[in-house]
């Protein structure tokens, strides 16, 4: 959460997932939820798109029309609704080039580049688990 509750010990027993560091407070206040900067890069990161380009320029910096290209179904606005609020959060880069007409690339920033490490963590654990996850919501729509 935030302000207190974010502070995690220096010595956390290695069994202990880091998010089971802190209690947290019963009922978890509205104003800390709101600020809570996890939930806040989830909420980013947990839109429709926005995930996959971090990943896309993870591969290399692309041009504009190139992501567009790259990503069947976005439209133009989405586009770069999307890469400014990465951007506005310090993970993309945007670079004009005094070309005419002028080119944009986008690439990650250095603190872009530490997001790929957690974001291959949860994606390898989502394919290794999407057959159980399946099955749950398969029994879960039988009842």
């Amino acid at each position: 959460m935030s302000g207190t509750h974010t502070d995690v010990p220096s010595v956390v027993p290695s069994d202990v997932p880091s998010v089971l560091a802190h209690e947290l407070p019963r009922p978890v206040p509205a104003d800390e939820l709101a600020a809570c900067p996890v939930g806040d890069l989830f909420r980013r990161l947990g839109d429709k798109w926005s995930m996959l380009l971090v990943v896309l320029l993870g591969s290399r910096p692309h041009r504009y029309n190139e992501l567009h290209r790259a990503v069947e179904g976005i439209s133009q606005r989405m586009l770069t609704r999307t890469l400014r609020g990465l951007e506005a959060d310090g993970l993309v880069h945007r670079a004009v080039h005094p070309t005419v007409p002028p080119s944009v690339e986008y690439s990650l920033t250095p603190l872009g580049r530490t997001l790929l490490e957690p974001l291959s963590a949860l994606a390898d654990w989502a394919v290794r688990h999407a057959s159980e996850i399946g099955e749950a919501r398969s029994r879960q729509g039988d009842a």
